[in-house]
């Protein structure tokens, strides 16, 4: 008896083993490199462009840059350093790191709010009697 249900547990581990599980190999260079190109690629068009969508990239060379997007196309984004005016071309796989640094809409209406409430508060406080 003990045989018989070790034999079929066995048929049913071998099953699931063969069958059930999804291929699970792991992703190519070329497909990881492809997903990070395209999650960039959305980073950047969140951020904008203009100098106030400020930016610092890592490139895959070891390089970094500091400036602001100063064009953003369908492979590649133009990066422009502020004090000197010089603008790079980047192509989206050729970069490891991107930090942006640009005030989204929450950020300034809950900064418009706080001045809002700091200004009343000290009205408030300058009109009581």
């Amino acid at each position: 008896m003990f045989r018989k249900i070790m034999a079929h547990l066995l048929i049913v581990a071998l099953c699931l083993l063969f069958i059930g599980v999804p291929d699970v190999a792991a992703k190519s260079k070329e497909e990881k490199a492809a997903e990070f190109a395209a999650k960039v690629k959305t980073e950047i068009a969140k951020l904008g462009i203009g100098p106030d969508a400020r930016i610092e990239v890592k490139l895959r060379d070891k390089t970094k840059l500091k400036g602001y997007v100063s064009q953003a196309g369908a492979e590649s984004f133009f990066v422009t350093v502020a004090k000197t005016g010089a603008e790079t071309e980047i192509p989206y796989p050729a970069v490891t790191q991107v930090k942006g640094n640009n005030l989204h809409s929450g950020v300034i209406i809950a900064l418009s709010v706080g001045i809002t409430l700091a200004v009343l508060f000290i009205l408030a406080y300058a009109l009581r009697d």
